[in-house]
């Protein structure tokens, strides 16, 4: 009997560990999409958290705001471009986030537009 409980326990222990790794890796904190999650951890000190570039450094820094029609008409490459190399006093993320992430980025910066 002792045997079977120190079994069952060991098999317990691998699939709690295992829904836990699922858990944590495929699902971003409070129901963010990737994009979003970037954005609050990368962009929103300065764009501010919509966007709009309203915050100490944006308005310093005279930030577009990401809804206007004037960055909204940029392509996605032309953005990817910018966040991959940099514009101005923002710096270039080319080297710390991977393509993929730029382009989840990217979408991101589209759902500001008004």
């Amino acid at each position: 009997m002792n045997r079977y409980m120190r079994w069952i326990g060991k098999g317990s222990l691998g699939l709690v560990l295992g829904v836990v790794c699922v858990v944590f890796t495929e699902t971003p904190a409070s129901g963010q999409t990737p994009g979003e999650s970037l954005y609050k951890t990368k962009c929103a000190a300065c764009h501010g958290p919509d966007g709009k570039g309203e915050t100490a450094v944006g308005k310093a820094n005279k930030l577009r705001d990401l809804g206007s029609t004037e960055v909204q008409k940029q392509s996605d490459d032309e953005l990817s471009d910018i966040v991959t190399s940099g514009k101005g006093k923002m710096p270039a993320y080319g080297k710390s986030l991977k393509p993929e992430q730029i382009k989840e980025l990217v979408a991101y910066i589209r759902s500001f537009k008004k």
